[in-house]
């Protein structure tokens, strides 16, 4: 399944979308010999509880590092950055966006793209604009035979974590939205060394996820990261 992918491209609104979301699929591709390209909209600079500390633009360069490592441990050496604001992207002009990606589409010729669906997991508004953008760009530049696949919420990992979502405060009121499994292109549940592997890479993006870590314990933790899910578009 990871080698029918071929060249994958992932585009994302903010760091660690792509490793909570992607990360043990593209480590595989990786691996495998697939091109993996990464793209990110955002520096993330508003993701913090605490901007006294976090100034936006200290914590954008911290999450700039933080990606570059986290990508390195899952093999990914090709980053783009749209250099777009958190929290802005509903109001960036799509035309200027969905150009650059067709640009990017250009260059990289992929075969597998991924990205949010429309309800953005978690409804987060930089991740539904994110995915309208992507879907456009798809439509007029992705090659012939290329796939379009959607981050998704599999009914049987909703089942076993839902609380956990819910005592977190992921989600946007109304969300998630649950994918049942006959409608998966891909689910995908991890081996232990990819697993492994991915939470290492999230792991390094510590201003986001070392408080998660500690409180979860790292098997917990784990265990909620260790299944990848996406829906044809």
């Amino acid at each position: 399944m990871i080698s029918e992918l071929g060249t994958v491209l992932g585009v994302w609104a903010h760091p660690d979308d792509e490793a909570y979301l992607s990360g043990g699929l593209m480590a595989l591709a990786s691996d495998a010999g697939s091109r993996v390209v990464c793209a990110t909209a955002t520096r993330g600079e508003l993701g913090t509880p605490d901007p006294d500390a976090w100034p936006p633009q200290r914590l954008a360069a911290e999450r700039t590092i933080e990606l570059a490592r986290c990508l390195e441990i899952l093999g990914v050496t090709e980053h783009h950055w749209l250099g777009y604001r958190d929290g802005e992207c509903p109001q960036v002009d799509p035309s200027d966006a969905v150009g650059r990606l067709c640009e990017l589409f250009e260059e990289v010729r992929p075969d597998t793209v991924l990205t949010f669906g429309p309800d953005g997991i978690t409804g987060h508004p930089d991740h539904r604009t994110i995915s309208a953008w992507t879907t456009k760009a798809f439509e007029h530049a992705a090659p012939p035979g290329a796939r379009l696949l959607y981050a998704a919420l599999s009914e049987p990992r909703m089942r076993r974590w839902r609380s956990l979502g819910e005592s977190l405060g992921i989600y946007l009121p109304g969300y998630p939205v649950v994918t049942p499994v006959d409608r998966l292109a891909i689910d995908l549940e991890l081996d232990a060394h990819t697993a492994t592997r991915k939470v290492r890479a999230l792991a390094a993006q510590t201003t986001q996820t070392a408080g998660l870590i500690a409180t979860l314990g790292v098997a917990r933790y784990t265990a909620w990261v260790g299944a990848e899910s996406f829906a044809s578009a």
